[in-house]
């Protein structure tokens, strides 16, 4: 199940996640280089106060940017006594970039699924959206990789992810509208056969 929900208008829309990349490999020097060019096209002096040093911190800035932390890394633990109890982890907020004017995007996630004999670690949640949130990326395939990742984790697909997205490739150009909001919805298994369950995530998502 994929929905999207795009403030002002409403949209239907599907994504299929992309595979995993390779950290790339970063060439500052060059970078650095061709914002100074960049910033001399731009009718700036490079070399003015203010400006020294300003291509360096973009090529350090990009390379971190384009080489998260590996979201490799699954701990889980074993709690055998649970049986279909519904977790929820919200307030996470990452920065990612869009592809199409390679403009800032804030993304809050919000993610679920069905503990059944051992829960995750929570912080694994919050190192799968970095990890995918560092590259340049649309919101609807982020939802879907997040929800990728998360099923891979716990390998079934009683996940449910929710990002509700600021934009400023639409806040700042365009058509300059602060206040819209893209929201996604990503769910499989149990909150897509349960409508009771996946009004629960819904409802609780939309709380938090």
């Amino acid at each position: 199940m994929t929905t999207s929900v795009t403030g002002p208008e409403a949209a239907l829309s599907t994504a299929v996640p992309t595979p995993a990349r390779p950290t790339p490999n970063i060439d500052t020097d060059r970078i650095a280089g061709l914002i100074t060019q960049l910033l001399v096209e731009l009718g700036e002096d490079p070399t003015r106060d203010g400006l020294l040093g300003t291509p360096g911190r973009v090529a350090a800035w990009w390379n971190d940017f384009l080489s998260p932390d590996s979201a490799a890394t699954t701990t889980c633990f074993t709690e055998s006594q649970l049986n279909g109890q519904l977790v929820i982890v919200s307030g996470m907020n990452v920065w990612s970039l869009c592809e199409h004017h390679m403009l800032p995007m804030s993304l809050q996630v919000t993610a679920g699924y069905i503990a059944d004999g051992e829960v995750v670690g929570l912080s694994k949640f919050g190192r799968i959206a970095q990890h995918v949130a560092g590259r340049l990326q649309v919101q609807e395939r982020f939802t879907r990789q997040v929800f990728a990742h998360l099923t891979d984790v716990i390998g079934r697909e009683d996940v449910a992810v929710r990002v509700r997205g600021t934009h400023l490739c639409m806040s700042m150009r365009g058509v300059r509208m602060d206040a819209a909001r893209t929201t996604t919805l990503q769910a499989g298994g149990r909150f897509e056969t349960d409508p009771v369950l996946f009004q629960q995530f819904l409802t609780l998502a939309a709380a938090q």
